[in-house]
């Protein structure tokens, strides 16, 4: 097993992933797109599991977009095939790691066999307290922030009353903590309409490496780098060191 390289005091509470280069993996090895979305999954269950022994407590994976509806008929249907089956091959291990299965986004527009797969995996680890697994399905960050205006309009508030804390009660992450970090494979670098609202403070780490390669190794070349970042929310780096607020 991999030794730590990270101490745990410098580790995220809340880590994001923006999982990409599957396509361009199998490209450049002459496959077919699909190869590298299967070769992708494999890369989630090692950083996952790791995750996990790094007692991280929040993951987040952006695992289907709502712009991902614009790929072809056939790579949806691949990618949808794959969620099925990460849900049915994982959820021991989400049993017997204490992880909670959460989604993020308009599940309901999901197919129907990945929404009942997903209920049941919800379902089967509501208990679990170790760690939170958040899948980003059918995501996307202004249409989530226009629901979360619907939703407040719908209540009745008036506009003295909304808050961002309301706002934060209003999001799919709500009772979360935000992003204290969000990795993009790829080499690609932005944010893509993911957790927009949430990473409002995150550190924000791009590595070249395409998805399917993002190894355990690559994972803690990642920590390292938050580790060495000094996260400053607004004040000066003196402030930072002594402590003082703003």
């Amino acid at each position: 097993m991999q030794e730590k390289t990270t101490a745990p005091e410098t580790l995220p509470t809340h880590l994001a992933l923006i999982m990409d280069g599957n396509g361009r993996w199998a490209q450049a090895r002459g496959l077919e797109r699909s190869a590298g979305h299967r070769a992708g999954a494999e890369a989630v269950h090692a950083v996952v599991a790791e995750c996990r022994r790094l007692n991280i407590r929040y993951l987040t994976l952006y695992t289907f977009s709502t712009e991902n509806w614009n790929r072809p008929k056939a790579e949806i249907s691949v990618l949808f095939s794959l969620l099925t089956d990460f849900l049915s091959r994982e959820l021991p291990l989400l049993k017997e790691k204490d992880i909670r299965l959460q989604t993020l986004g308009a599940v309901d527009a999901l197919p129907f066999a990945q929404r009942t797969a997903l209920a049941h995996a919800v379902q089967a680890t509501r208990n679990n307290t170790s760690m939170v697994l958040n899948l980003a399905l059918n995501y996307g960050a202004r249409s989530e922030l226009v629901r979360a205006v619907r939703a407040i309009l719908e209540e009745g508030l008036r506009p003295d009353e909304v808050t961002e804390d309301v706002l934060a009660a209003h999001l799919y992450t709500r009772g979360q903590p935000d992003p204290d970090c969000v990795i993009r494979t790829s080499g690609e670098q932005r944010l893509s309409n993911y957790l927009l609202y949430q990473c409002a403070y995150s550190e924000l780490i791009f590595t070249s490496v395409f998805w399917p390669d993002f190894s355990v190794a690559e994972l803690h070349k990642a920590l390292h780098e938050y580790a060495r970042r000094k996260r400053r929310f607004g004040k000066t780096q003196e402030q930072v060191g002594t402590g003082d607020v703003p």
